[in-house]
């Protein structure tokens, strides 16, 4: 599998070149185009808990989709709901922790599940909700606005507003918190961080969603009663 990045940062997309009957999985909806051969299977990954897991918990959807190609190989391109970048690493026997909605596609050697990092940051709304993608092969992520990378040496800790996150290694040490009390949390526009340390990669991501939302949805006119 080889794989393109087109028109990053803000409108990126993937180009995905398979070999002979290569297969590569992608979150529903994912697909722009593909090859004429090129095979579609939509199925519940890991069977119907850990599905529902991964929907319910992690944020991404209930089904995903596994694209193979025929006898001569194929092309797929695949690009994420909100505009901004794509990126790619390759895992060997490692994992990282992604967060909801920025995991795009994987080879089929890369497994996939949801981990629970506690129910305190389940009400922050863009709290630690973790997809855990470990294994071999080509791992593709999604962020809205650009990617960000930052490489922590041993010992070395940052702290990153949760909705900016997108992945980070798992054997790095994290903690989630508040910031600045409630006061700064209600008021101040602030929520919760994660004091990251290393050594380890981090990817963030340049927008938010969340703050996005919080700054659209005053200015949209609200409905009469009448």
């Amino acid at each position: 599998m080889k794989v393109e990045i087109l028109f990053r940062p803000s409108y990126s997309i993937a180009k995905v070149l398979l070999d002979p009957n290569e297969a590569v999985i992608a979150e529903s909806g994912a697909m722009v185009g593909m090859s004429a051969d090129i095979q579609v299977e939509t199925k519940m990954r890991g069977g119907l808990l850990q599905s529902l897991a991964r929907s319910v918990l992690g944020g991404e959807s209930f089904f995903v989709n596994t694209f193979r190609s025929g006898a001569r190989g194929g092309e797929l391109l695949l690009a994420p709901t909100l505009p901004g970048d794509v990126f790619t690493t390759e895992l060997t026997n490692e994992t990282y922790l992604v967060q909801s909605g920025s995991f795009l596609a994987s080879s089929e050697g890369v497994v996939t599940d949801t981990k629970w990092s506690g129910a305190r940051t389940f009400f922050g709304g863009e709290g630690l909700i973790m997809l855990r993608c470990s294994g071999a092969g080509t791992l593709i992520l999604s962020s809205y606005g650009a990617i960000h990378e930052l490489d922590l040496a041993a010992g070395e800790t940052y702290t990153v507003d949760t909705g900016h996150l997108v992945a980070f290694s798992e054997r790095m040490g994290f903690k989630v918190r508040a910031i600045g009390g409630l006061k700064t949390t209600v008021l101040g526009g602030e929520g919760l961080v994660v004091d990251l340390t290393g050594p380890g990669r981090v990817l963030l991501q340049t927008r938010s969603e969340g703050a996005f939302l919080n700054w659209l949805l005053p200015k949209i006119p609200k409905r009469s009663s009448d």
